[in-house]
C-alpha cells in the first residue's frame, strides 16, 4: 500500500512509525490503521476538497467561532477561499469536540494529535483487538439493546453536560468496542447552547437510537428521552446522573417543543427546495 502524502509527514516527524493498513474511506477523510511504539492507532485523513456544499453544512456552522470578519465572509460567499476556511473550521470543529468530551468523560476514541490535517486518536477495538465493528453490523437482543440504549442515552446526556450536541447520531457512526459502545465521528457537533438547530438535532441523535433499539426492544419506541433531556437542560436542571424516565409529559400551556422543531425541519427544508428550484 502506498503511503499517502499526509501521513508520510507523520513517519517523517515520528509522530507514527508505520501504517498498517486502510481502514475504511468516506465522503470526508479515510481512516488508516497505524503504529506508534507498541501502541495500534487510528489515523483520520481529511480530504483536501470538501463534498458538502454550503447550504448542506450551513446548520452545523452556525455560531462556530473563525479568525476573523474576512474569513466569515468568504464562508458566507462560498468562495475558494472560504470553502478552504469552512472545510478548516469543520475538520477543527471534530478536534475540539473529541478533546472537550474525552475530558467530560463520554465514550469517543481518545484523541492523540492533529497536525496536517491529520487527526491521530485511539483505535477502537474489539475482544480481539481488532477494528470494532458499527452497530448496524452486529445482532442484538432485546436485552442487549436495552442495555445500550440506556448507555447511550446517558452518554447523550454527558455530552449535553459538556455543552455539545453530536448532531447525526447512529448507528452508523457508533463502534461496539470490547467494553461497549463508542461514539465517533463529530465533525458536525454543535454547541448546544450557541446554535439555533440543537434542540432540533439533540431530538434527531435521540429518536435514532429510539428507533434502532426499538427494532429489537420494541418497548423503546414509545419512549420520548429526546424531549425530557432536553426540557431538563434548558431548565437548568440537567446532570450527568440525572434520573431519566422516558416519559415527558408538557406542563399546561407549554409549547410542544417536537412540534415546534418539527415545523422549523419542515420549512427550513421547504426553503431549501425553493432556494435550489431557483439557484
Amino acid at each position: 500500500m502506498k503511503t499517502p502524502a499526509r501521513l508520510q509527514v507523520l513517519l517523517d516527524e515520528g509522530l507514527i512509525d508505520s501504517v498498517l493498513r486502510q481502514l475504511k474511506s468516506g465522503k470526508e477523510a479515510e481512516v488508516f490503521v497505524v503504529r506508534k511504539g507498541d501502541e495500534t492507532r487510528a489515523a483520520k485523513v481529511y480530504k483536501a476538497a470538501t463534498h458538502r456544499s454550503f447550504r448542506q453544512a450551513v446548520d452545523y456552522t452556525e455560531n462556530r467561532k473563525v479568525k476573523n470578519s474576512r474569513q466569515a465572509r468568504a464562508m458566507a460567499k462560498g468562495t475558494k477561499y472560504g470553502r478552504e476556511q469552512q472545510e478548516a473550521a469543520w475538520q477543527s470543529a471534530e478536534v475540539d469536540a473529541l478533546y472537550r468530551l474525552a475530558a467530560a468523560g463520554v465514550r469517543v476514541p481518545k484523541p492523540h494529535l492533529f497536525f496536517e490535517g491529520v487527526l491521530l486518536m485511539e483505535l477502537v477495538a474489539d475482544a480481539n483487538g481488532n477494528a470494532a465493528p458499527r452497530l448496524t453490523d452486529v445482532p442484538y437482543t432485546a436485552e442487549a439493546a436495552l442495555e445500550h440504549h440506556d448507555l447511550l442515552v446517558r452518554q447523550v446526556v454527558r455530552m449535553l453536560c459538556a455543552g455539545v450536541v453530536h448532531g447525526d447520531l447512529s448507528e452508523f457512526n457508533i463502534l461496539l468496542a470490547q467494553d461497549g459502545p463508542v461514539i465517533i465521528d463529530l465533525p458536525q457537533a454543535v454547541d448546544a447552547a450557541g446554535n439555533n438547530h440543537a434542540p432540533r438535532m439533540l431530538l434527531r441523535d435521540v429518536d435514532n437510537l429510539r428507533h434502532f433499539f426499538g427494532q429489537h426492544a420494541p418497548e423503546l419506541r414509545s419512549t420520548q428521552y429526546g424531549p425530557e433531556i432536553w426540557d431538563l437542560y434548558a431548565a437548568g436542571r440537567l446532570a450527568p446522573d440525572t434520573p431519566l424516565t422516558g416519559r415527558y409529559e408538557r406542563s399546561p400551556g407549554a409549547v410542544d417543543l417536537g412540534s415546534v422543531l418539527r415545523e422549523i425541519e419542515d420549512a427550513r427544508l421547504e426553503a431549501a427546495e425553493r432556494a435550489l428550484r431557483m439557484g
